[in-house]
């Protein structure tokens, strides 16, 4: 199968791990868009906001090109401290746009852990995700 993982960037420090062992299983990874070169709060400060604007455009044009070529994609939520708050099984506003464009182009959705106690519970829920429970056998 091939697969794209899609997650905050508090969690690409998982995405090696995850897809060394989803290409050991036999399938065809895709990493995050900016995870080969990350975009930090310091580069944020550095872009004008015509800059900041143009980065994120392309980053969801990318997406969904992207994830209109996988079969399914593979959600890292895992918490995320912010504040001094841990947000458990965080899915932030980028990736839950990617989910959704995945669920409009009626792709498989694994998530990695179960639901975040946020206000898109409900519609999180609705694209109807396969929980996997951090169990990768489960991508099928």
């Amino acid at each position: 199968m091939k697969i794209m993982l899609i997650c905050s960037t508090s969690c690409y420090d998982k995405v090696a791990g995850v897809k060394e062992k989803l290409e050991s299983m036999g399938h065809s990874v895709i990493v995050p868009n900016s995870y080969d070169a990350p975009v930090t709060n310091d580069d944020n400060k550095e872009m004008s906001e015509e800059e900041y604007l143009e980065f994120f455009k392309t980053m969801f044009h990318m997406s969904r090109d992207k994830i209109k070529e996988v079969d399914a994609v593979v959600v890292l939520n895992y918490d995320k401290v912010k504040n001094g708050k841990t947000l458990s099984n965080y899915i932030g506003a980028s990736t839950f746009l990617e989910m959704y464009e995945a669920f409009m182009n009626n792709k498989k959705i694994f998530m990695m852990n179960g639901y975040p106690d946020n206000l898109l519970y409900d519609e999180i829920k609705g694209f109807g995700p396969i929980i996997i429970n951090e169990d990768l056998s489960k991508v099928k």
